[in-house]
């Protein structure tokens, strides 16, 4: 009985949104404090693993720093991650430095809906635990989405070798800026994992919003990978100079090589530099922020379009 009138009177927020925005838009800033210094990281952190849940970034922000989201317009705190140096990725004359996450909060939603959106969240998970695709714990999993505050984009990854063709959806991806590379973090079971390393370069095509319903269907495909490209049910196209299958309609292509690959906990963390971009059209992309983020918007009469 309590519960159910605490449903009533509380709003339910979900974990996750998916959203449709324009991927050059910058809704919010992330910036790097630590001990007589900070950046701006916006464009110069990625998710590195989800187990332990690690943060990658080209900038050398100490031993403990803070990462600080603000809302681009309005300037307003609205989470950060409290981070703990694991150590540093040498590419060429590039460092990566990595970075354990030890603690996160977010100032999205107000007392008493921040801790009882928490309390059901971490509940649904502990018991959904055994197909929670995550495999996080809770408290991992609601500072993971403190780093998705940012929409993330989701994109398609196609590669293709003699005896092996694939595409698949992941949103666990971004630019390093500062070191001049691309990361990936794919969950190590993933059954293009070992031809990834081996073969080194793969394509990137970043799909409309609208192709949501097939972009989530693709997902089987990181434990199966595709059989032959005709079974696909959308049109393809080549890249231009690897010539590997990506989505016809697609907003960009990339191709990347990779140029470092390395197991972190539950993740391979592959480092990329790309080679080719190719603007195919404008739109809105599929991304993926928090939950609690869009509420936040959604009370403010900004929300993102969902999909």
């Amino acid at each position: 009985m309590l519960r159910k009138a605490i449903g009533r009177i509380v709003p339910s927020v979900p974990q996750w949104a998916t959203v449709a925005v324009d991927p050059a838009e910058r809704y919010v800033r992330a910036e790097l404090h630590w001990e007589g210094g900070h950046a701006d990281a916006t464009r110069d952190h990625t998710v590195a693993s989800l187990n332990p849940l690690t943060i990658a970034t080209g900038i050398d922000a100490g031993t403990h720093p803070l990462l600080r989201y603000h809302d681009s317009h309005t300037g307003s705190l609205l989470g950060q991650l409290r981070l703990r140096k694991e150590g540093r990725i040498a590419v060429d004359r590039a460092g990566v430095h990595l970075y354990r996450v030890e603690k996160g909060e977010h100032y999205c939603l107000g007392w008493p809906l921040r801790p009882l959106t928490a309390w059901r969240q971490n509940r649904n998970m502990l018991r959904h635990r055994s197909t929670n695709h995550l495999n996080m714990e809770p408290a991992a999993a609601q500072q993971l989405m403190i780093a998705y505050l940012p929409p993330r984009p989701v994109v398609l990854v196609s590669l293709e070798t003699e005896g092996h063709r694939n595409i698949f959806p992941m949103d666990l991806i971004g630019p390093l800026e500062s070191s001049g590379l691309f990361s990936l973090a794919l969950r190590s079971s993933n059954v293009s994992e070992p031809t990834m390393r081996t073969l080194r370069r793969l394509a990137l095509s970043h799909p409309p919003a609208s192709m949501k319903p097939t972009v989530y269907q693709l997902a089987r495909h990181h434990r199966e990978a595709v059989t032959a490209w005709n079974e696909l049910s959308f049109p393809l196209s080549r890249s231009p100079g690897f010539d590997i299958p990506t989505v016809a309609s697609a907003l960009r292509i990339e191709e990347l090589t990779i140029v470092h690959s390395e197991a972190i906990g539950s993740h391979t963390f592959f480092l990329c530099r790309i080679v080719s971009s190719d603007g195919m059209g404008t739109g809105a992309q599929l991304h993926h922020t928090a939950g609690f983020h869009q509420h936040r918007r959604r009370r403010q009469g900004m929300p993102f379009p969902e999909v």
